[in-house]
């Protein structure tokens, strides 16, 4: 009976020092108000915690109580929570859906994120261990696929720096750029081939005929040569005085110096 009689007169304190604030702009009255239910303020902002910096998303939660504050009419009759609540909660949901992506995610799908991230939190502090998707779909009422769609979509509130060092156990410095694609040999097939190319056009229409059988149909001398219908030997001296032509076109080719 006492405790009620208590949480009676509180709630009558404060009806009078929103009168006061609204009708005589008393900002005594204002700051009193705050004091009195920025604990509410700090408790519904700690859900977010982890996924941005708490004293971040403590100013937000704060500033949207001084907005239900100045909005809270004590003539209707309603509780401050009920105007307090939804006010804070949806500055916290505009902050990160406005505010904390690092990279553009469409509105529909930051806000299935952030149920989803919600509903984690709520799950964890219940069971002590991080809840499963089947779990976590079963809570929400959504489908698994869903569910997954929302965890994927949370991973872009954060970037990592890809001059962060890898945990990797290995003293060397690497960092995480170090770990993203490799040098690839086919760039400098690709030169090669550029440089041939060129090169071919140096030499006459029947040794690039010969090269190609030689080097790209991997043909013995003897099968060009009955090919061709010369001796084995003369498709030898071909091949010579090609490939000699073509060393010494390569060097210019190149950029180098004979």
């Amino acid at each position: 009976m006492h405790a009620f009689t208590d949480g009676r007169l509180k709630h009558v304190e404060a009806d009078v020092l929103f009168v006061r604030w609204q009708q005589g702009r008393d900002v005594c009255a204002r700051d009193e108000l705050f004091e009195r239910f920025e604990p509410l303020a700090r408790k519904l902002a700690r859900r977010y915690a982890g996924r941005e910096p708490f004293d971040d998303l403590l100013q937000v939660a704060s500033l949207a109580l001084l907005k239900a504050i100045d909005r809270f009419d004590p003539d209707r009759g309603t509780a401050f929570s009920s105007l307090a609540v939804p006010t804070i909660l949806g500055e916290l949901k505009r902050y990160f859906r406005d505010v904390g992506w690092f990279v553009h995610v469409p509105r529909g799908a930051q806000e299935l994120a952030l149920n989803v991230q919600e509903a984690k939190g709520r799950l964890s502090a219940t069971s002590g261990r991080s809840p499963t998707a089947q779990e976590l779909a079963e809570y929400l009422e959504l489908p698994v696929e869903q569910v997954l769609d929302g965890l994927y979509a949370s991973q872009a509130h954060h970037a990592a720096s890809l001059d962060v060092p890898t945990d990797d156990g290995h003293e060397d410095g690497a960092t995480l750029a170090d770990t993203f694609g490799a040098e690839d040999d086919r760039f400098e097939r690709i030169e090669d081939a550029l440089t041939i190319a060129g090169c071919l056009r140096g030499v006459s229409k029947l040794e690039r005929r010969v090269l190609g059988m030689y080097f790209l149909e991997e043909l013995t001398q003897a099968q060009i040569a009955e090919r061709i219908g010369v001796s084995q030997m003369q498709v030898s001296r071909i091949l010579r005085r090609a490939t000699d032509r073509l060393r010494e076109l390569a060097v210019p080719e190149r950029g180098g110096t004979r």
